[in-house]
């Protein structure tokens, strides 16, 4: 009588943990983005999903414009930035975004995001150590 107690608990357990693996595996495997593509104009990309995944696709200098595939959204960003120096971002559609800052060198900066979903966008920097633009993407 006890094996069959302690063989039924077994069953009984691996059943358990056989249905709770399967309810698990039933929930999305990755997280969704906070934004995509227009309803990323003018948010800051540090406070969504879109920085996770994003790449350099055009550099002039120091600046960098920045892209989200997931987001569909891009930004430009300046990772060396002296004091007094500004980044911008805007897109064939006519949204520019900037970010003027007050950080000393060393510092990063960059801009909100623009959409960048079937259209182009390019980055913009202007300060003390110049004007940088750098090419469409």
């Amino acid at each position: 009588m006890r094996s069959l107690t302690r063989k039924a608990a077994t069953v009984g357990a691996t059943l358990a943990l056989a249905m709770s693996g399967a309810v698990l595996a039933a929930a999305p495997a990755s997280a969704a983005t906070s934004c995509y593509a227009s309803s990323c104009t003018g948010l800051d990309p540090a406070t969504t999903t879109c920085a996770n995944d994003a790449v350099t696709v055009s550099t002039d200098g120091n600046l960098e414009l920045r892209y989200s595939p997931s987001c569909r959204a891009a930004w430009a960003r300046d990772k060396n930035a002296v004091y007094g120096e500004s980044v911008s971002v805007r897109n064939h559609q006519g949204d520019s975004w900037d970010y003027s800052t007050v950080t000393y060198v060393g510092g990063s900066i960059w801009s909100a995001m623009v959409n960048d979903k079937d259209i182009q966008s390019q980055a913009g920097s202007s300060g003390t150590n110049g004007h940088f633009q750098t090419g469409w993407y």
